[in-house]
C-alpha cells in the first residue's frame, strides 16, 4: 500500500473518534443555554448536561486509540479497540510523571517539588497524538496476529485473545523508546503549535486554506487533529467546547480560543450554497431542474449540518480553478473572524445546528456577525463563481457537453430503477466497477465516500462509477480508491463487505 492511500486510511479512522464530538457539543450546548454563569453552577440541570459533556472532552485521547484502532482494523472488530486501550494504558501509565520520577530514582514522598525535576513533555503523555499512535500500532498487530493459532496448551489464547497479550509487550517497548524520544517529539509539536500561534489570524487562515486543499484526498482529518485537538497544544475544539475548565486555567482566551472553527461557518453555512445559486444559473437550459434538485439538497446539508463534501465534489474536479479560488476564500474567512474576533466553536461542523448550539457558550463572542460576515460570501461567491463558469466556459454541473448530458440524462433516468431501495443491488454494481472482490483487498467508508483498498486502482472503471451516481473517483496511487457517493456511503461499504 502506498503512503498515500496508508495516510488517508489513518485520516479515515480519525473519524471514528470524532464522531463522539457531536454528543459532546449537545450535552455542553444546551448545558450553557440554561446558565452560562459560572459554568453553570447556578443550575442543577445545566451542571448535569456540562459535566456530562466535559467527560467526553477530557477523554478524547483515550478515544481516539481506541477509535484509531477500531477503525483501521481490517473488519472492525471490538478486539482491536480493547487493544487499543490497553495499549494506552501502558504507555500513558508508564510515561506518567510519577512513573518517570521512580526511573529518574526520585522519592517523590520525600522529594518536595519533584514535579520540576523531571521534563514537562511527561505531563502531556495524555494526548491525541499518543492516542493515535497506539491505535495504529494496536491496528496493525490486530491486522497481523487475530487469526494466530498457537499450541494446543495455550488453544485458549489463539486468535483474537493472543492480540491485546502482543499489544501489551510491543507497548512495553515502545514506552522504552518513547522514554527517550518522546520529550523531543513534544518539543517539536510544540514549537510548530507556537509558530502557527504567533502568526494570529494569519496562522488561522493559512489553516483553513490548507484544510480545503486536503479534501480531495482525504487527508483534512490529520491535519484537524493538529488545530482541533491537543496533538500541537491547541486544543482549540477542546478548550472551546469546556470552558469551565480552560477558561479558570488560562488555557483558553476569550475571542481567540475558536478561531480556528469560526470563519468555517460563514463558508458552509453561506459561501458554498452561493456557489450552488451560481452554478444552478449557468446551467443550460434543459438541465436547469436536475441541477437545482441536486445543487437544492446539497445547499442544505451545507447550511444545516456543515456537509460541504457533495457540493465541493460537484465542481472539485470538473473545474480545479474554482476549487483553488474557494480554498482562497476559505482561508480568507477564517483570518477575517479571527481578526475581528467573531467567535463560534463546533462539536461537529459549521452549520446551523451546531452554531445554534453553542451560542450560549461563554467562549462564543460576537457569533452573531459571523451571519452577516456570511452574507457577504454569499455574494462573493455567487458572483466571483458565475464570472469564472461563464468566462472559461467551466463544465460545472448543468454545462455538459450535449453527449455527456445526454448520457447523463439516461442515467438520471435509470436510476430508480438501479438504486430504488435497494443498497445491496447497488453494492453489488459497485463492486463489479472496482474490478469485483479479487481487486479488494479492504472496504470502508466516511460520511460521503466509499474508501477502498485495491490491488490494481487501474481496474476501477471511473466513467461506469459516475454513471451508477458517484460524485467524483479519487485514485490514491495503485491501491487507493475513493469513490464519492454521498451519505449512503456507509450503506453500501456495509453491503460491499457482506458480498465479499
Amino acid at each position: 500500500m502506498g503512503i498515500l492511500a496508508y495516510m488517508q486510511r489513518v485520516g479515515r479512522s480519525l473519524m471514528v473518534p470524532v464522531a463522539v464530538l457531536p454528543a459532546a457539543a449537545i450535552l455542553l450546548g444546551i448545558g450553557y443555554w440554561i446558565n452560562n454563569v459560572e459554568w453553570g453552577a447556578n443550575s442543577i440541570a445545566a451542571t448535569f448536561l456540562i459535566k456530562s459533556g466535559g467527560a467526553i472532552i477530557d477523554n478524547m485521547p483515550i478515544l481516539f486509540a481506541i477509535g484509531v484502532a477500531y477503525g483501521m482494523s481490517k473488519d472492525k472488530d471490538g478486539a482491536a479497540a480493547l487493544a487499543g486501550l490497553v495499549g494506552f494504558l501502558i504507555i500513558t501509565t508508564l510515561l506518567s510523571p510519577k512513573s518517570v520520577a521512580l526511573f529518574h530514582g526520585i522519592d517523590i514522598d520525600k522529594v518536595e517539588g519533584w514535579e520540576k525535576l523531571i521534563p514537562k513533555a511527561y505531563e502531556k503523555i495524555n494526548n491525541q497524538f499518543i492516542g493515535i499512535l497506539v491505535g495504529i500500532i494496536a491496528a496493525e498487530l490486530y491486522n497481523r496476529f487475530n487469526s494466530i493459532e498457537l499450541h494446543k496448551t495455550l488453544a485458549f489464547f489463539s486468535g483474537k485473545r493472543f492480540v491485546p497479550i502482543v499489544v501489551s509487550i510491543v507497548m512495553l517497548f515502545v514506552s522504552v523508546i518513547f522514554y527517550f524520544v518522546w520529550p523531543f517529539v513534544f518539543d517539536g509539536l510544540t514549537t510548530f503549535g507556537k509558530h502557527i500561534q504567533s502568526l494570529g489570524s494569519v496562522g488561522a487562515g493559512i489553516y483553513g486554506f490548507l484544510n480545503r486543499l486536503l479534501i480531495p484526498v482525504g487527508l483534512h482529518h490529520a491535519l484537524n487533529s493538529v488545530f482541533w485537538f491537543d496533538v500541537a497544544g491547541i486544543n482549540d475544539i477542546g478548550k472551546f467546547l469546556h470552558p469551565d475548565v480552560s477558561i479558570p486555567s488560562g488555557e483558553a482566551i476569550v475571542g481567540v480560543t475558536g478561531r480556528y472553527q469560526a470563519g468555517f461557518f460563514p463558508i458552509m453555512m453561506f459561501g458554498l450554497p452561493g456557489a450552488a445559486l451560481a452554478m444552478y444559473h449557468t446551467a443550460k437550459k434543459g438541465n436547469k431542474d436536475k441541477t437545482a434538485s441536486i445543487m437544492l439538497a446539497a445547499s442544505f446539508a451545507a447550511f444545516f449540518t456543515g456537509i460541504t463534501e457533495p457540493l465541493e465534489f460537484a465542481f472539485m474536479f470538473v473545474a480545479p480553478v474554482l476549487y483553488v479560488i474557494h480554498a482562497i476564500l476559505t482561508g480568507i474567512s477564517l483570518f477575517i473572524a479571527a481578526t475581528m474576533q467573531w467567535i463560534c466553536g463546533f462539536g461537529f461542523s459549521a452549520g446551523l445546528i451546531d452554531m445554534l448550539l453553542q451560542s450560549g457558550n461563554p467562549l462564543a463572542v460576537h457569533w452573531y456577525m459571523l451571519i452577516l460576515q456570511g452574507l457577504v460570501f454569499f455574494v462573493v461567491y455567487y458572483v466571483v463563481f458565475r464570472f469564472i463558469i461563464v468566462k472559461f466556459n467551466l463544465k460545472t454541473p448543468g454545462r455538459e457537453d450535449e453527449d455527456s448530458a445526454a448520457q447523463s440524462s439516461t442515467n438520471e433516468a435509470d436510476k430508480p430503477a438501479q438504486t430504488a431501495a435497494d443498497t445491496t443491488a447497488l453494492a453489488e454494481q459497485y463492486l463489479a466497477i472496482v474490478g469485483g472482490k479479487e481487486n479488494l483487498t479492504n472496504i470502508d467508508s466516511c460520511i460521503t465516500r466509499l474508501r477502498l483498498s485495491v490491488k490494481d486502482s487501474d481496474l476501477v472503471d471511473e466513467a461506469a462509477a459516475k454513471a451508477l451516481g458517484a460524485m467524483a473517483v479519487i485514485k490514491l496511487g495503485k491501491t487507493g480508491v475513493q469513490i464519492v457517493v454521498g451519505q449512503q456511503a456507509e450503506k453500501i461499504a456495509d453491503q460491499m463487505k457482506k458480498l465479499v
